[in-house]
């Protein structure tokens, strides 16, 4: 099961959020540092599309871990749940199971 880890304690608003998926998802030096180009990015985890470091099977899951949840701004939380709701959301309207499973720690 593939998994990425996300330390809460580093996102303290927007900007150190987008930065923090860049390095823990892999994505490309042009990602556009936004909720739309995370949910473009990460839609294609099981298509190897190379924008991101993972590549999924048909049926695996990506677990994004996030660290100490608890103190993790509202703002960016409410943003993580939007993206993998809106990807898994895409996965699922093109028949394919969802990709990816958000779990707070």
């Amino acid at each position: 099961m593939a998994s990425v880890a996300l330390d809460g304690r580093k996102l303290t608003d927007l900007h150190a959020f987008h930065r923090e998926c860049q390095l823990a998802f892999g994505l490309p030096d042009f990602y556009g540092r936004n909720v739309s180009a995370l949910i473009d990015c990460l839609s294609g985890v099981r298509d190897h599309d190379g924008m991101s470091r993972f590549a999924l099977a048909p049926a695996e899951v990506l677990d994004i871990e996030v660290s100490d949840a608890a103190i993790v701004h509202r703002e960016v939380l409410e943003s993580l749940e939007d993206v993998v709701e809106e990807v898994n959301l895409r996965h699922i309207e093109a028949g394919a199971a969802p990709a990816l499973r958000l779990v707070l720690r």
